[in-house]
């Protein structure tokens, strides 16, 4: 099963909470959070309240909230957002020098513990945490802006990372961020990534917010 997150961060903040209740009608599985804090990443985004605030929107039809955080020192974020409602937190591998712990944390408040890397970050610096993570993340842009075009060299870091999880029996979710769209979905996917973050495919796409979470469902179920 293939899960398409949509990235808040492409949305409308001006109407957020309509937003969001687009994307959880068109029944996806999880809503992604992107969480930058201006130093890590130039941007800087959003923090424990909005999760809050957008909660009780997801939770009570089955959404889980999956927080990305780009941020400097996660560790000492991390109680607050699973308090607020985030049930996947993913921290930055450049960010953690005990990502040991950080993954541990993470599992110790009650959510699920994901570990990414950027574009030019060698696999081989999440090897060894590989077996305490629920989910690992592909940064298939560099983060800090949505809206960016797909690194295609990103195909190959997913396929590697797919089979590397598989050597070691792992059930970890494999994500996938950054420029996604319905022509290259299924690349990715068949590639090994079974979470798709979606951000301006989904909210700045030609169609509504629906039609365009069709359209990339659709570009999944095409054959080869």
């Amino acid at each position: 099963m293939v899960r398409i997150a949509p990235s808040i961060l492409s949305a409308d903040f001006s109407r957020l909470g309509e937003q969001i209740d687009e994307v959880v009608d068109a029944g996806i599985d999880w809503l992604h959070i992107d969480v930058m804090d201006g130093h890590f990443v130039p941007n800087v985004t959003i923090g424990p309240p909005v999760v809050r605030s957008i909660r009780g929107r997801c939770e009570d039809k089955g959404v889980l909230l999956d927080a990305h955080l780009m941020i400097e020192k996660p560790e000492r974020y991390v109680e607050a957002f699973v308090e607020s409602g985030a049930r996947i937190v993913t921290v930055h591998v450049e960010t953690c020098p005990h990502l040991h712990g950080t993954l541990q944390q993470i599992r110790s408040a009650g959510a699920l513990a994901g570990v990414t890397l950027n574009p030019a970050t060698p696999l081989s610096s999440v090897e060894e945490a590989l077996h305490l993570a629920d989910l690992v993340l592909v940064m298939s842009v560099n983060p800090g802006f949505g809206g960016q075009a797909y690194i295609p060299e990103s195909t190959g870091r997913i396929r590697a990372l797919r089979e590397r999880l598989d050597d070691i029996g792992s059930q970890a979710f494999l994500q996938v961020d950054g420029g996604v769209r319905s022509d290259n979905i299924r690349e990715v996917v068949d590639a090994g990534a079974n979470v798709v973050v979606a951000g301006s495919s989904v909210f700045r796409g030609s169609g509504t917010v629906g039609e365009n979470i069709e359209r990339l469902r659709e570009s999944l179920r095409e054959s080869v």
